[in-house]
């Protein structure tokens, strides 16, 4: 890890609350023989400058941050964000410097054979190896003598997008059941959901398949759902004993996909009442949870793959710009309160 990020010196008479938190940023590799993790963290500092435009490119808008920043010397709360199926660090950093600007500390690892620029089958057949990537970056952070110094441990969240949201209900206590994946599938044959089951590992046994209760992490005291899928993967009996809070949020708008009351309903129907919310966003899409796109990101994906367009459609009579704002004040509010 890049030691440079050093705890702020705060002038004499002066408190951290004088300046503007700016974002700070760093990215470092944890290593491991057979699955190393390439990590991305964003933090608070007081630093304004030099800024630097990071997740920007011809399709999709970034955002300024300070890379190798002085890290502010209080207590942060942390959050740990799973990108989905083919995605990567990018797709949650319009959330993560949001969450920054509230005083939060936020790490993200890339999840090996799932990620935009790494596709490995027999990384991606092993299920279990995404919440645990997690669990490793917990791991490394509240370890770490510079990082464990500002992360307050008893205020640690968890988001995820897609089958982010999956492997983080894995880590906070729903367990796989492979025979209700696959009854499941027998019933409703989507080829989204149950057509990934032999790449994610799901139709049949893998080698070195843990136990399932040894994927949960107490450390983790609330979950965030982003329209996930593979719900109906999980056993009825362990998402009612799920003990954390956890928000749902759903996409209204059908893209292909299971309708979102056979996968974010699903899950809210059986997880404990007192502790689950569950909210839908009637004019948002699947992709609408990921980053800001720019005005010609649809024709610009569509000529690099066709069908990919659908990354930056939202449902009508909205924008992106201001679905995030809605989701981020009920992701703000519930994490704060749990």
């Amino acid at each position: 890890m890049n030691r440079v990020i050093v705890f702020c010196i705060l002038l004499v008479g002066l408190t951290e609350t004088s300046f503007a938190t700016q974002v700070g940023f760093q990215q470092f590799k944890l290593s491991n023989e057979s699955r190393p993790l390439n990590v991305t963290i964003w933090y608070p500092t007081l630093q304004n400058s030099p800024l630097e435009l990071i997740a920007d490119n011809i399709a999709f808008s970034g955002t300024q941050v300070i890379k190798d920043a002085l890290i502010t010397s209080k207590k942060h709360p942390l959050v740990v964000l799973s990108h989905g199926y083919g995605g990567n660090w990018r797709n949650l950093n319009w959330l993560a410097d949001e969450l920054v600007k509230k005083g939060f500390i936020v790490a993200a690892p890339e999840h090996p054979g799932t990620t935009t620029f790494n596709r490995s089958a027999l990384q991606a057949s092993q299920w279990w190896e995404r919440p645990r990537d997690l669990t490793r970056v917990l791991d490394f952070l509240l370890e770490d003598s510079v990082w464990k110094a500002v992360i307050d441990d008893d205020k640690i969240s968890a988001v995820g997008h897609s089958l982010g949201g999956w492997s983080v209900m894995l880590l906070v206590g729903a367990e796989f059941e492979r025979s209700q994946f696959l009854n499941q599938c027998r019933l409703h044959p989507n080829p989204r959901v149950c057509g990934l089951a032999n790449e994610l590992g799901l139709d049949i046994p893998q080698p070195k398949e843990p136990k399932i209760a040894d994927i949960f992490d107490r450390r983790v005291k609330n979950a965030v759902i982003l329209d996930l899928g593979q719900a109906r993967s999980f056993s009825v009996e362990s998402m009612r004993k799920v003990t954390r809070p956890v928000l749902i949020l759903a996409a209204g708008v059908d893209i292909g996909d299971l309708p979102q009351a056979m996968e974010s309903g699903y899950l809210a129907e059986h997880l404990p009442l007192s502790t689950r919310r569950y909210k839908v966003y009637e004019q948002a899409m699947h992709f609408s949870f990921i980053q800001l796109c720019k005005p010609k990101a649809v024709s610009v994906l569509e000529e690099e793959v066709a069908g990919d367009g659908i990354i930056c459609k939202d449902g009508k009579s909205t924008s992106r710009q201001a679905l995030h704002e809605k989701f981020f004040e009920d992701i703000y509010r519930f994490i704060q309160v749990n």
